[in-house]
């Protein structure tokens, strides 16, 4: 039986990914999902993402151990610990911690997706890795495959889309039958990976962050397989897979 994958770009998108009872991709290469990724490589102990700015406030005034990161228009609030750039989130900061997360369109695409039994979190850090664990999971359970590219305030984005190439070219050939809209992301990847870096920054997304000053994230959420983290949502807290209880892919040392 073929693994069939599917690209959505909404929330009606995730809904119906959670009704087929999809291993769900959640893809914000810009910065939110490269953000996840590299705090649970530098040994945070979790992610927990937060819908809105106040619900983000409200939390870490209840566990005011945790730290507070997140950002609005790629800026990060007042008062918050750290905004939501990668390179913020070295192990000196993070090791052995909890994050408060919230962002303007991952942290919301991720919460939509937790009526789901397995929701990961993917960028160009680690699309080898996701890859890798979804398709295992989705051929041992004998379900879909649904790629989120949450994009720029609802609007496309073309880092996310080419993202979703990246992690479907790393999917297994011969038992994953893929929809068209990820066929074409696959596309757009072979003809850009070449030149990923360049690609990336001529978006929109990518020009706002170098306008605002963070062209030192772009050309680091733009690398490619350098960490092989997978983060797990559970529907509370994003956690290395690896760590996730339950889970026998999770056991099997991803």
């Amino acid at each position: 039986m073929s693994v069939r994958t599917n690209l959505g770009f909404t929330a009606r998108d995730i809904a119906r990914a959670v009704q087929r009872k999809d291993v769900i991709i959640v893809i914000d290469a810009l910065r939110c999902c490269s953000t996840i990724v590299t705090a649970l490589a530098n040994a945070a102990d979790g992610v927990i993402p937060t819908t809105t700015v106040r619900e983000a406030r409200m939390l870490h005034l209840k566990r005011p151990e945790l730290l507070l990161a997140g950002e609005r228009s790629g800026i990060k609030p007042k008062g918050f610990d750290l905004g939501n750039s990668p390179l913020e989130f070295s192990s000196q900061r993070v090791k052995e911690k909890s994050i408060i997360l919230t962002t303007t369109s991952g942290t919301k695409a991720i919460i939509s997706s937790k009526g789901a039994k397995y929701v990961f979190t993917g960028a160009f850090l680690n699309a080898n890795a996701i890859a890798k664990a979804a398709s295992e999971i989705a051929e041992r359970e004998k379900i879909g495959i649904s790629l989120i590219s949450v994009g720029t305030v609802g609007h496309f984005s073309l880092e996310d889309f080419i993202c979703v190439g990246a992690i479907a070219r790393d999917f297994p050939v011969d038992n994953v039958q893929h929809s068209d809209a990820v066929l074409a992301a696959l596309l757009a990847f072979q003809r850009a990976h070449k030149s990923l870096d360049t690609v990336i920054q001529s978006g929109y997304h990518a020009r706002h962050l170098k306008s605002i000053g963070f062209k030192g994230d772009v050309k680091f959420c733009c690398q490619l397989n350098i960490f092989q983290i997978v983060p797990f949502f559970n529907g509370e807290i994003i956690v290395p897979l690896a760590k996730a209880p339950n889970t026998e892919v999770g056991m099997n040392g991803f």
